[in-house]
C-alpha cells in the first residue's frame, strides 16, 4: 500500500514538473516571437517593396503607350526593334483625327503574358495633345479594369513634355494619383510628382537604347494603414531594354520607423535591390 501511494505521489510529481516545463516553454516561445516582431519591425522592408512596386507599375505604364505609339507610327515593323514590353497578345487602336489624340492598348479580358514577364489584362487608355517628342505635349494616361499580375491598377497619370533642359536632355513632368487593388488583399495607394529626363536614345528610331534618369517625390498609403513619403536621392536609371531599374537610391520615411535608403545597384539589369535600415543592409527582390 505505501508503495503503491510512493508510486502515485512520483506520478504527480512527474505531471507537475511537465506542467512546469510547459509553462516555461511558453514564457520562452512568448519572449522569442516578442523580440522577433522587435526585430521584424525594426528591419521591415516591405514599405520599400511596397514603394518599388508601385514604381515599376505606374513607370511601365508610360513605356508600353511609348512602345505602342511608336509601334503604330513606324513605317516599318522593323524600325520599332521589336516589341519590349507587349506580348502578341496586345490589340493597339491609334486615333490621331480626334483631339486630343487617342490611344487604346487592350491587353484582353484574360491575362496576357508580356515580353517582361508580367501578366496584364484590360486596357491602358491614352489621350495626349501632340507626338510624344514635342514640348509642351501633354499625355493623360486612365485604366479600364487594367490588371498587372492580377493586381488592378486605377487612378491617373499626367506627363507633360517640358522642352530641354540646361543640360540639353529633353524631360517630362509626371504626376500619378494612382491605386493598386493587391492581388493577395488591400490597396496600396500611391501620389508622385516627378521629372523623367530622355538622357540616351532620343535621336534614333528604335527603343531599346532608350535611357531615362527619374528624379522627385513621392508618397503612400500601404494595405495596413500605415504611410510613407520618399525622395529620390540619386537619379533612378530607366533603361527601357531591361524590366528593372538599374541605378539610383531613394531615402523612405515609413510612420514612426526608422529611414530606410533603396539602393538598386550600379548599372547591372536584374532584379536584386537592397534596403539600408540602422546601419544593417536587406537583401530585396523586385517584382
Amino acid at each position: 500500500m505505501r508503495l503503491a501511494c510512493k508510486h502515485l505521489k512520483m506520478i504527480d510529481m512527474k505531471k507537475i514538473n511537465f506542467k512546469l516545463a510547459i509553462i516555461v516553454m511558453m514564457s520562452l516561445a512568448i519572449s522569442l516571437t516578442s523580440c522577433k516582431k522587435d526585430q521584424d519591425s525594426a528591419g521591415d522592408t516591405s514599405s520599400a517593396s511596397d514603394d518599388a512596386l508601385a514604381e515599376s507599375i505606374f513607370n511601365n505604364v508610360s513605356n508600353i503607350a511609348d512602345e505602342a505609339y511608336s509601334e503604330k507610327t513606324a513605317p516599318y515593323k522593323s524600325e520599332t526593334g521589336g516589341r519590349l514590353l507587349l506580348g502578341d497578345c496586345v490589340e493597339i487602336t491609334l486615333d490621331t483625327n480626334s483631339m486630343p489624340h487617342s490611344l487604346i492598348i487592350d491587353f484582353g479580358d484574360e491575362n496576357c503574358l508580356c515580353n517582361d514577364g508580367r501578366y496584364r489584362r484590360g486596357k491602358i487608355i491614352v489621350g495626349f495633345t501632340g507626338r510624344y517628342r514635342r514640348p509642351g505635349t501633354v499625355i493623360s494616361h486612365s485604366f479600364d479594369e487594367y490588371y498587372v499580375n492580377d493586381s488592378k491598377v486605377d487612378g491617373s497619370k499626367v506627363v507633360t513634355n517640358m522642352g530641354f533642359n540646361d543640360s540639353g536632355n529633353m524631360h517630362y513632368n509626371i504626376d500619378v494619383v494612382g491605386v493598386i487593388y493587391l492581388a493577395q488583399g488591400g490597396t496600396l495607394s500611391w501620389n508622385s510628382s516627378l521629372d523623367r529626363e530622355w538622357v540616351e536614345g532620343l535621336y534614333t528610331h528604335t527603343l531599346w537604347d532608350d535611357v531615362y534618369h527619374i528624379t522627385g517625390s513621392s508618397d503612400g498609403i500601404r494595405a495596413n494603414g500605415h504611410t510613407w513619403e520618399r525622395e529620390i536621392v540619386s537619379p533612378l536609371r530607366k533603361e527601357l531594354s531591361c524590366r528593372h531599374i538599374v541605378s539610383g537610391t531613394i531615402e523612405i520615411k515609413p510612420d514612426n520607423k526608422p529611414l530606410r535608403i533603396l539602393d538598386y545597384g550600379t548599372g547591372e539589369c536584374d532584379n536584386i535591390a537592397t534596403v539600408l535600415i540602422n546601419g544593417v543592409t536587406y537583401t530585396i527582390f523586385l517584382p
